[in-house]
Formats: C-alpha cells, sequence, structure tokens
C-alpha cells in the first residue's frame, strides 16, 4: 500500500465470516442500483448512481471470512475531466480477528489525492464503510444509495448539479 492510497477501517463484535457475508452483497450497503452478482470470483457486477457515478466490477478475489478484491473494469464520474479515474484500481476488503472483535479494513488502491474525484470518493467510501456496511454488519440493516435518494453530502450535490 502506498501512503495515499486510500484506507479505513473499523472495528465490530460480529465474526469475520458475518462480516465476510455482508461484504459479498454490496446492494445491501452501497447501491441498491446495483445489478449481477459479486459473491463468486469472476463475478462482475454494475455500480451507479444516477448519471453522477457507474463502474463496472469485477471479483478477483473471495477467500471466507478473510478477503475480497474487487477490480475496476470500467469507470465514469460525470464530474471529472479525466474518465479513467478509478479504472483498473482495487478495492481490497481485509477481515482480521482483533482481540474479541472483527476489524473490516477497506484500501482502495489507485484511489490517491491527486484523483479529481479524491474528496468525493472520500467522503463517500468513508459513509458507506463507517455508517452502511458497519451498521448492516452490526444490526442488519444498511444504508445504500437508492435512485433520487443521496446518502450522502456530496452525492446530493452531484446529483442536483450542485
Amino acid at each position: 500500500m502506498k501512503e495515499q492510497d486510500f484506507t479505513t477501517s473499523f472495528k465490530v463484535d460480529q465474526t469475520p465470516q458475518q462480516v465476510y457475508d455482508a461484504i459479498i452483497h454490496p446492494q445491501l450497503w452501497w447501491s441498491e442500483e446495483i445489478t449481477g452478482s459479486a459473491d463468486n470470483v469472476n463475478d462482475v457486477f454494475d455500480y451507479h448512481f444516477e448519471d453522477v457515478h457507474f463502474c463496472k466490477v469485477k471479483i478477483e478475489e473471495l477467500t471466507p471470512g478473510k478477503k475480497v478484491v474487487w477490480r475496476i473494469l470500467e469507470n465514469n464520474f460525470n464530474f471529472t475531466r479525466d474518465k479513467t479515474e478509478w479504472v483498473n484500481t482495487k478495492v481490497v476488503f481485509d477481515v482480521n480477528t482483533k482481540g474479541n472483535q472483527t476489524e473490516m479494513t477497506l484500501t482502495h488502491y489507485g484511489l490517491v489525492p491527486e484523483y479529481e474525484c479524491y474528496d468525493a470518493c472520500y467522503q463517500g467510501w468513508t459513509f458507506y464503510m463507517q455508517t452502511s456496511l458497519k451498521n448492516l454488519i452490526s444490526t442488519g440493516v444498511g444504508s445504500p444509495n437508492k435512485s433520487g435518494a443521496p446518502q450522502t453530502e456530496t452525492e446530493a450535490k452531484l446529483s442536483t448539479g450542485e
């Protein structure tokens, strides 16, 4: 990991397998608009939020209770000049036991501060990890985005064209 690759982590009381099981269902914590599957190696799913963000994601690695690796195959933000941001980057979910808790660390390799999308992506990943995924694991209810219902301040601004 380079120092500047985006990373965030949290701890929960649930088991590593429960954390893993939540990660592989991104429609429950990232977006209800996801189509495709994310629970088998080589699966491909499409994420999109309105016309603001679209990406095609391939599942590269699944180690139950331990690790999930995605590769971003295609990406488009409607608010960046460089349409290659995120393309060919990796999103890695590492799951580890820390004492009597489970720690989940997300590292988006290649998402760096130099990217035009970085501030929006930082805010988005932080919300979807620290709030939505963590709540899905802890309570059974995540906060995925829905068409017309942005979850973060940046999503709200982008969806209204601000």
